[in-house]
């Protein structure tokens, strides 16, 4: 397990019930970037991977 496992554990034990938009996961991204700008360029390529998923699945 790497280290950050945990965080996704936790994330998936206390909010794993919840329903959130697109848009409202990218508010948060935005957030966490304004207070944690060191963090931007691994958020940013996060985001992408996350918004060309599908894009993998298409070229099968």
């Amino acid at each position: 397990m790497y280290f950050t496992d945990r965080g996704i554990e936790e994330l998936a034990e206390r909010r794993g019930e919840e329903s959130v938009t697109m848009e409202w996961m990218a508010e948060r991204l935005r957030d966490f970037i304004d207070l944690n700008p060191e963090f931007e360029t691994p958020i940013e390529r996060f985001a992408t991977w996350l918004a060309r998923l599908d894009d993998d699945l298409d070229e099968e």
